[in-house]
């Protein structure tokens, strides 16, 4: 059975699909091909799913697993997509997690405007950290 059927097996855990989106990024191309098929996961669910996806953002915000780079990814990926298409739905939650959480208002720092309403781009730009994306010395990794 490959990592997908696993992963629908058990019933589409979030910590399970994270490990498999970490493992897509190896430059071990057998393990990348493997589990490839996660990395789109969280991306695509930031638009069909959008409560999935703030799962995934959340799981990797707080695993330290997650390096600068992953949550860089994610950045510009789920969390830009979930923000530019479900915005007024999560900012109340996003706004909320960044003031609490260091290691989130960093990735909050990566996202870029993209389909973001300007209301919602004001209030996400309040709540960031832009150490380490504007090219200061970054202060959470």
């Amino acid at each position: 059975m490959d990592s997908y059927d696993r992963w629908k097996q058990l019933g589409r855990p979030v910590g399970y699909l994270m490990e498999c989106w970490l493992a897509a990024q190896s430059p071990d191309p057998q393990v990348k091909e493997e589990y490839g098929w996660a990395f789109m996961e969280p991306v695509d669910d930031a638009r069909d799913n959008p409560e999935r996806a703030w799962e995934y953002i959340l799981f990797a915000a707080n695993d330290p697993r997650f390096s600068g780079h992953h949550m860089g990814v994610m950045a510009a990926g789920a969390l830009e997509d979930l923000l530019s298409h479900h915005g007024p739905a999560f900012i109340d939650l996003v706004e909320k997690e960044a003031q609490t959480n260091p290691r989130f208002a960093w990735m909050l720092g990566g996202v870029w405007k993209l389909q973001m309403s300007d209301e919602i781009w004001n209030r996400v730009q309040a709540v960031w950290n832009r150490r380490g994306w504007d090219g200061t010395p970054a202060e959470v990794l």
